[in-house]
């Protein structure tokens, strides 16, 4: 199982940008999607998750600016970035829950980070 993230840059205070993940190989069936992120010299932190179903959660920190979706039919989430702020800079990390087969358990997953960094 591979997930390859893509859409991070540079952009300027109060720009926008749209992260894609796409997830592929084994899959049987995905729970939860979602992105982290991690800052230089902080913890790693949830930015926003989806359920199969479309349930979502916010960290507090970016409600009302970040929107996350899926396409299921793809395997692939994505997080909608406006209203960016210097703090929204770092790396964000996707991840999947999913099960590879009917009779297994459902495990995390990872992709590579992609920066995004926001100038003042």
């Amino acid at each position: 199982v591979q997930l390859q993230a893509s859409g991070g840059g540079l952009v300027q205070t109060g720009g926008s940008l749209r992260l894609s993940c796409a997830a592929s190989g084994r899959i049987f069936s995905i729970n939860v999607m979602g992105w982290y992120r991690q800052a230089p010299g902080k913890q790693r932190e949830s930015v926003a998750t989806i359920t199969s179903p479309g349930s979502t959660t916010y960290a507090e920190s970016v409600k009302g600016r970040f929107t996350i979706s899926r396409d299921n039919a793809k395997n692939t989430v994505y997080l909608q970035m406006n209203s960016l702020k210097p703090e929204d800079t770092a790396v964000y990390y996707c991840y999947a829950n999913l099960r590879t087969s009917v009779t297994s358990f459902p495990d995390n997953y990872w992709g590579r980070g992609t920066q995004v960094t926001v100038s003042s």
